[in-house]
């Protein structure tokens, strides 16, 4: 197996090394445009397999033809947040960066699977699918994953503990418009609902949303990278592994939820071909208007997208 990790930014580094040190793929390699910065960190994650006893081999180079032939590919390049900034004032540097992209992944690799990461995550997973041609199941998005951690996480500081045995829900797009889906989060089997009053839960909702830009507004010089690139591995385990796990996913929408020709945030069950099938759950009303309320958001992205000329 070989897998392409493109940006050595601290979510592209990160996801190297995570996916050398579980030994997702026997050829990992890690490319920037900055000359020097992914040989370094992949001749000292290779330094590290002799401590930590993995087999797996991370090439850092600056050249797309090293990528060719590339099982799957991981995006993580792009301009990361800022303090104050939305993921939507990222859509016109970060969606030239997708299109270059796109061109060495199309040409090198035509039978890859693709997981974008870069921000605004739904814009640049339907531009990414759109620049590459390839059926939309092997192009996915990587937000639900994070996003419902960081969801698990806030239920389990209010239990204090259980961390293990929590499993969240979160659809809808990567943002501040992001749903939280309380009924399809449970405790060891047992909803949410039945463990916490609604005043918590409520506030563990907003918490999640804003999630990213409480990490941003804490590190000030830059954005999360252990959880987004954790729950990228995760995504990037279920399709070149066949595990077949039901995962929150931006997904391409044909009709589901009652959306068209648009990539958001759902339930998918993820397996060699990308993803194998999107679960559609019964939302109730005010859940299926806060889906579609989140539609819009990445709508209003997609059409900045096309009023720079980039789609």
């Amino acid at each position: 197996m070989k897998v392409t990790v493109v940006g050595a930014g601290f979510v592209g580094m990160t996801c190297a090394q995570r996916l050398a040190e579980q030994e997702v793929a026997e050829n990992i390699v890690l490319i920037d445009v900055l000359e020097g910065r992914p040989q370094g960190i992949a001749l000292d994650i290779n330094q590290a397999a002799a401590v930590e006893g993995y087999q797996a081999l991370v090439t850092g180079t600056n050249d797309p033809k090293d990528t060719y032939g590339s099982d799957l590919f991981i995006m993580t390049a792009g301009l990361p947040r800022k303090p104050g900034m939305d993921r939507s004032d990222l859509v016109e540097v970060n969606g030239k960066i997708i299109n270059a992209v796109a061109a060495y992944i199309q040409e090198g690799s035509p039978e890859a699977r693709v997981i974008v990461v870069s921000n605004p995550l739904d814009t640049m997973v339907y531009l990414m699918a759109e620049k590459l041609g390839f059926p939309k199941g092997r192009v996915v998005g990587m937000a639900g994953v994070l996003d419902s951690a960081r969801m698990a996480f806030f239920i389990a500081e209010k239990n204090r503990g259980g961390i293990a045995d929590t499993r969240c829900m979160v659809l809808g797009g990567h943002g501040d418009s992001m749903v939280p889906v309380p009924q399809f989060s449970t405790v060891d089997g047992v909803s949410i609902q039945a463990l916490l009053p609604d005043s918590e839960i409520d506030e563990i909702n907003t918490r999640t949303q804003h999630g990213g830009a409480e990490i941003v507004n804490l590190l000030k010089t830059g954005s999360a990278f252990y959880a987004p690139s954790a729950a990228a591995v995760a995504m990037a385990k279920s399709i070149l592994r066949d595990e077949n796990r039901l995962l929150p996913t931006a997904a391409f929408l044909d009709g589901q939820y009652g959306l068209k020709d648009i990539y958001m945030g759902v339930p998918c069950v993820l397996g060699k071909n990308g993803v194998e099938r999107i679960v559609d759950l019964e939302l109730d009303d005010a859940g299926r208007q806060s889906l579609h309320a989140s539609a819009d958001a990445i709508r209003a992205d997609l059409d900045t997208l096309r009023e720079k000329g980039l789609m």
